[in-house]
């Protein structure tokens, strides 16, 4: 065929050498494939096992499994892992870190994802949170509710919130003192571009299941108790990979799984 120029085709794989930056070695392209599909099956199979989880511990909680919100923590994940889970029937997904979060979220646009902010809300960040997001999970402030109130545009739905509670008096967690939540939640409640769905918690880790149930029972009586004031909540967001089970008995209506979904965690860049 006569001599062939650095341009044209080189053999063993490699593609035309003037595409070689934009395309790479086409053995490569399989591979990365391969770890494509290797990354959707491993996480469909974990999600079936959260999933199988869930209503096993409905089941031992005489509950309808329908009752409970599977929210996908997906942070630090990258929008393949996201589009993975979404493929075998995820669509909450919470996140800590917003502008990840923004950046994910545009990248998956074709998709019709629910999202929860589930990390701490700072004031100079709440419009991200408020242009950006369905759901807060981590309001407990006044002045933060209304800064999401204000900057939540007119287009969009209201803002689904729940307010964090600091139900265990954890030091270092963030979150309204239970004897607060009544008059946070009844101001909270007056704002417009904002519906007050419930609370949220993350108390520390307890060493067994007992110990566990007895901590979100405490928050399933708050919840109780605001209802019983006159607002109509119905979400009570808690339980993790660790303690789902003991969430979902105590009455949790969403639980937020990461590790179990996604596998261990790596820092944000």
């Amino acid at each position: 065929h006569g001599r062939q120029s650095g341009r044209e085709m080189q053999v063993r794989g490699l593609v035309l050498d003037a595409e070689r930056q934009q395309l790479g070695n086409v053995h490569e392209s399989l591979n990365r494939f391969d770890t494509l599909e290797g990354i959707m099956t491993m996480i469909a199979d974990k999600l079936q096992t959260v999933r199988q989880r869930i209503e096993a511990a409905c089941a031992a909680a005489g509950r309808d499994p329908r009752e409970v919100t599977l929210l996908a923590v997906s942070k630090t994940f990258g929008p393949d892992a996201v589009r993975a889970a979404h493929a075998a029937g995820q669509t909450h997904f919470g996140e800590n870190y917003l502008q990840e979060a923004v950046d994910k979220r545009a990248a998956l646009g074709d998709l019709p994802l629910v999202w929860h902010c589930i990390g701490p809300i700072q004031s100079n960040k709440t419009r991200l949170v408020a242009e950006h997001f369905d759901w807060a999970h981590t309001v407990d402030r006044l002045k933060i509710a209304q800064r999401l109130s204000e900057q939540r545009p007119a287009h969009l739905p209201p803002l689904q919130i729940c307010l964090q509670v600091n139900i265990d008096g954890g030091p270092n967690k963030s979150g309204v003192a239970p004897a607060d939540a009544l008059a946070l939640a009844r101001a909270v409640a007056q704002l417009p571009q904002l519906t007050l769905r419930g609370l949220m918690t993350i108390p520390e880790p307890a060493p067994d299941f007992a110990a566990a149930l007895a901590v979100h029972r405490q928050a399933r009586a708050l919840f109780d108790d605001l209802r019983a004031a006159g607002l109509p909540l119905d979400t009570l967001s808690m339980g993790m990979t660790g303690d789902l089970e003991a969430a979902i008995h105590a009455g949790s209506t969403m639980v937020r799984v990461g590790t179990a979904i996604f596998g261990g965690r790596t820092s944000p860049a």
